[in-house]
Formats: structure tokens, sequence, C-alpha cells
């Protein structure tokens, strides 16, 4: 099989599948990644571990602190004691939370994230009304990836602002030449 293929497979399987943990596994959240395919993870009832990530998610799929899990413990590990079996999305874990499945130790981490939105989105309804026709459900934008590593720019619609900023900037290049 083709390495294209295999990926393919993989994260069709990742995405399109909702696996239930059974008896032996368990969810846990990652707090960070260790380097060489290992995080480190803890668990509702706040234990920590490494788990490490096998061969047929590297380089296919990824995951970030925050991101929750299923892991098969590994009964020799003494550092590492579990890999990591699937991963879990938005729609997999609503799926688990519906079947009663979700460990309660984790339902108060997405309370709390749920109360620091709806904070910030009261912030935000005072700064700059937007009425509900402009926004709908299938445009909400919070569960996107933001990259911390760029510079967010303000941008201005106004033409009479950049002219004179470029004048400006003239000016001071001809009297620093001259």
């Amino acid at each position: 099989m083709s390495q294209a293929t295999k990926r393919k497979h993989v994260v069709k399987e990742v995405l399109g599948d909702f696996v239930t943990p059974t008896e032996t596994q368990q969810i846990v959240k990652v707090i960070s990644s260790r380097g060489n395919n290992l995080h480190e993870t803890v668990t509702a009832q706040g234990e920590t571990f490494l788990v490490s990530m096998p061969t047929k998610f590297r380089k296919n799929i990824w995951i970030k602190r925050g991101d929750y899990v299923i892991v098969d413990p590994i009964a020799e590990g003494e550092k590492v004691k579990a890999e990591i079996s699937f991963i879990l999305y938005k729609d997999h874990i609503q799926y688990l939370q519906k079947q009663n499945l979700w460990p309660e130790g984790f339902i108060e981490d997405k309370t709390n994230k749920e109360q620091k939105k709806e904070g910030e989105t009261d912030e935000k309804d005072e700064e700059e009304e937007v009425s509900d026709s402009e926004v709908s459900s299938s445009d909400d934008e919070s569960d996107l990836f933001v990259n911390t590593n760029r510079s967010n720019y303000q941008y201005s619609d106004s033409e009479e602002e950049d002219s004179e900023e470029e004048e400006e900037d003239k000016a001071e290049r001809t009297e620093n030449g001259s």
C-alpha cells in the first residue's frame, strides 16, 4: 500500500468512525508534547503519564495540547503507560457525551471553557455589534486553529489615512536623504 493510500485510510478512519472506549481503554487529555512521538496526558482523576503515538498516526494525524484521545494501557510500561488508539474530535466528544461515556472530570473543563468563551463574546458584543443575520451557526469560527506565531495586523479601509501616511513617509525619506 502506498503512503498516500495509507494516509487516506487512516484519516478516513479517524474522522469518520465513532468509537466508544472498552473496559481497558480510557479517555485522557493531552497536556503537552514531549517529542519522539510521546505526549504527556492527564486522566479525569488528575493522574499524569506519558503515552506514545502509534506508527499509523505519525505524520498523518496531528494532535495538540488540549486534545482528547482514547488510550490502551501498556502493562509493562514504567514511564510510557499507554498507547494512543483513537483521537477524539469535536463530533466524537459530543457523541460520547450523548452516550454518557464522557468522564466526569472533563465535563467541568468543558463548562469552564464555555463560560470563558461567553465572557469573551460579551466583551466583543459591547465593542462591536453584529446582527444575527450576518453570522450563522455554520460560520462559527471558534473551533478554528489560530496560529499564535503570526502577528495580527489591523487593516484600515480608509484610503485617506493611507495616503496621508504615505506622504509623511516620503517627506521623512527626503529629509533623511538630503
